[in-house]
């Protein structure tokens, strides 16, 4: 076993009965960590660009006291799924095959920064597939990212490794003490084979979003660097029809959803009121 995958299975502990498994796909293999009830109401969690469906073990046994919890591995990243898509239309396809094998019907959907880009990019092509919508601090979505943050994020993207994703991360939360199995997985991941690259484009425009009729809820890093969270609130509101915008004062980019998570779960569990 790879120091990825020793790291990945670690976290898992801290995963109450957690069932892994790889769903062939016309995509190909899709990762999916799932707990909680058989028949409780489906969530589909999907984690930050450059992390792994490991990143919701802080929110999952909360969260899988009432519901049936989904966390899927993306397409373009470190993790289980082998899974290369070039474009929005076959990411929402891809999506479309991953809920079919995991609910016989409407879904809850949550997702974190390049997540909630994804998430809410598949609300907008199939709303009828989604009962309601949970975007944790979404990148791309409703405002666009700092300067500063792209600046300190430039190395990450021309040279990716473990090095200079632990510095942004840092950087962005701050020096904060994160879960050291979390950060683990997260720094591995930095150095381990990816399939393919995320697709980030195009962002949702206002004018579909404002024809959204869906339960929305926008949390927002209220210290995070990464986009300024009093415009990305302002520009929510003006643009989604039911929506409830949280900013957790707290809250960076990078640590969400971990940290803080009695916070995270606290709103999640009070907005998909099961």
């Amino acid at each position: 076993m790879g120091e990825f995958e020793a790291a990945y299975q670690a976290v898992l502990q801290a995963w109450p009965q957690v069932e892994v498994a790889d769903l062939a796909g016309p995509y190909g293999t899709t990762r999916v960590l799932s707990s909680g009830p058989a028949d409780g109401p489906p969530l589909v969690l999907l984690p930050g660009g450059g992390a792994t469906a490991t990143a919701w073990f802080a929110n999952a046994p909360a969260l899988s006291e009432r519901a049936r919890v989904h966390a899927v591995d993306l397409p373009g990243t470190a993790g289980g799924t082998a899974v290369s898509v070039r474009d929005a239309a076959r990411l929402c396809g891809w999506l479309d095959s991953v809920l079919d094998a995991v609910a016989g019907g409407p879904v809850d959907l949550a997702g974190h920064s390049y997540g909630g880009w994804v998430a809410l990019t598949y609300a907008l092509h199939a709303p009828g597939r989604v009962r309601r919508l949970a975007l944790l601090d979404p990148t791309q979505c409703f405002a666009g990212f700092r300067p500063g943050y792209l600046l300190h994020a430039l190395p990450v993207l021309l040279r990716p490794s473990r090095r200079t994703a632990a510095a942004l991360r840092r950087w962005e939360t701050g020096g904060a003490a994160l879960d050291p199995a979390w950060t683990a997985v997260a720094d591995a991941a930095a150095d381990a084979p990816k399939t393919g690259r995320l697709v980030t484009r195009p962002k949702p425009s206002r004018d579909r979003m404002r024809g959204l009729d869906l339960p929305t809820l926008v949390l927002l890093a209220g210290r995070g660097k990464a986009q300024d969270a009093r415009k990305a609130a302002a520009a929510a509101r003006a643009s989604l029809p039911d929506v409830r915008v949280e900013v957790l004062p707290t809250a960076t980019h990078h640590s969400l959803p971990l940290d803080p998570a009695v916070e995270v779960n606290r709103a999640l569990l009070a907005f998909f009121g099961w």
